[in-house]
């Protein structure tokens, strides 16, 4: 046991509990539990957006996962990986205004509120749950596994021990919490992530001698390394690029990262999280990516990717600034799981069982199923991460892109484009999420593209094509 480094990430972990207990006593006293429980009652402001987009966006992938990578494949992997910088602007000005007037409009609490309002079909509603729910599950393994990976290599225990401990805590506080507690405790986390890395990118410089240092060892073991193509050179030009509507331009259709443009209060909140949440984004993206590169030549054959973070931040740093540096990552993945689990339990609670259960059920039943689902699928996903691949970020790839090919289309011409209709939606959804399973197990990289990009493209065609071609039938001619 590292006690010195547990102590640090210890009080962390009180303090994002004593917020999420004090957040539970605002949810027990609302009149309005869905609102509350699931957007924070739309009252978020510029620092707070920017920073739960942040943290929620700033996953185990990014993390544990991507470090990791960079780890394996050198420089190139930073490059790819800056493709994220982009992600809140994107987000905040695509939806903008008219998606936050819209949902409140609507009164929608999900993004499936939104879609079930503006195309008005049972077909959309269930095709929509069913895409989040599937693609979800694999987005919260990944989370589970590196929270677990992380406790694994900080206090020394097995891996199994490390993944009860790791899914008893962010069950208990997010159960309690709902969305009020998640977005006040992505302030403090995001907060932490920022510090953190910036820490111990300077740490991990200083271990390898200076950055000439470190550039001259890693050209001395492949100079692959050093270039954008990765130490295989398998980063093609085509394929970076392509990760601009995976990790860019796409993350808009996210239904987590979604939910957060409807919960935001005024438009100069909006204005201010563009600014804060692109500068918070890219410096994080750059310094985690850099440091699972300049790890390599410090600690070089380490052989389980999701391991180099931990295992770095432990070797070039006191043990006890290494649990304060570390709680970065734990509290990203923390944050990740807790907003994903009230999303996943939102989409069977508000947009399943309200809708075409039982509509009429009563305020205390609906709030005794909301707890009673969040906390069952963690432990569903617990049993999912019992065997864990040696890189996450793979896992939480494969869930942005079926995601994506699901709902990007319905969603932004939806908001913009008054022709588009709910047969153009649901053919959308269906040869985006079709055609992305088959390319991505059968064709991974057709072009030399991401698997996501012709989806995405394709199903931008069915939306158009679908919609035109029903005018008559949806307007009832």
């Amino acid at each position: 046991m590292n006690w010195q480094a547990i102590f640090p990430l210890v009080i962390i972990l009180i303090i994002i509990f004593g917020v999420g207990i004090w957040a539970s006593r605002y949810v027990r006293g609302s009149s309005s539990f869905m609102q509350d429980y699931f957007l924070g009652g739309r009252s978020m402001g510029g620092f707070l957006l920017a920073m739960t987009m942040t943290a929620t966006y700033g996953s185990a992938s990014s993390f544990i996962g991507g470090p990791g990578t960079a780890y394996t494949e050198g420089l190139g992997w930073v490059l790819l990986a800056m493709t994220q910088v982009v992600t809140g602007y994107f987000v905040l000005m695509i939806l903008g205004k008219k998606f936050a007037v819209v949902t409140r409009r609507y009164k929608a609490v999900t993004m499936v509120d939104f879609l079930k309002s503006r195309y008005r079909s049972k077909w959309v509603v269930l095709f929509s749950a069913l895409s989040i729910i599937i693609f979800l599950f694999s987005a919260m393994a990944a989370q589970w596994i590196g929270g677990a990976r992380l406790l694994e290599s900080l206090i020394g225990i097995d891996y199994t021990t490390a993944l009860v401990i790791f899914a008893l805590s962010v069950l208990i506080y997010v159960t309690i919490g709902g969305f009020r507690a998640v977005a006040l405790t992505d302030a403090v986390q995001g907060s932490i992530m920022f510090l953190g890395t910036l820490v111990l990118l300077i740490a991990v410089i200083i271990a390898g001698g200076g950055i000439p240092f470190i550039i001259s060892d890693l050209h001395t073991e492949n100079p692959n390394l050093i270039t954008p193509y990765g130490a295989e050179g398998t980063l093609s030009p085509a394929f970076v690029s392509s990760f601009w509507i995976l990790v860019g331009v796409g993350v808009v259709a996210l239904p987590q990262i979604t939910v957060r443009a409807m919960a935001y209060r005024d438009s100069r909140s909006m204005h201010r999280a563009i600014i804060i949440g692109t500068i918070v984004v890219g410096f994080i993206m750059l310094n985690m990516h850099l440091i699972g590169v300049f790890a390599r030549p410090i600690l070089p054959g380490i052989e389980i990717g999701d391991q180099v973070m931990p295992l770095i931040a432990l070797e070039v740093m006191p043990a006890w600034l290494a649990g304060v540096v570390l709680a970065a990552p734990m509290a990203a993945i923390m944050s990740t799981v807790d907003s994903l689990l009230l999303l996943v339990s939102s989409t069977i609670v508000k947009d399943v069982y309200l809708n075409y259960v039982r509509p009429d059920a009563p305020h205390n039943r609906v709030k005794w199923l909301s707890i009673s689902i969040t906390a069952v699928l963690g432990v569903i996903v617990f049993f999912m991460a019992l065997n864990p691949p040696d890189l996450i970020i793979w896992l939480n790839l494969f869930a942005f892109g079926g995601l994506e090919a699901a709902f990007i289309w319905p969603i932004i011409l939806g908001l913009y484009w008054s022709k588009g209709n709910k047969y153009g939606a649901l053919a959308s959804m269906i040869t985006g999420v079709g055609l992305y399973i088959l390319s991505d197990s059968f064709f991974p990289q057709p072009l030399g593209l991401h698997s996501v990009v012709l989806p995405v493209i394709l199903s931008f065609f069915a939306y158009v094509f679908v919609s035109l071609a029903t005018q008559k039938k949806a307007a009832g001619i």
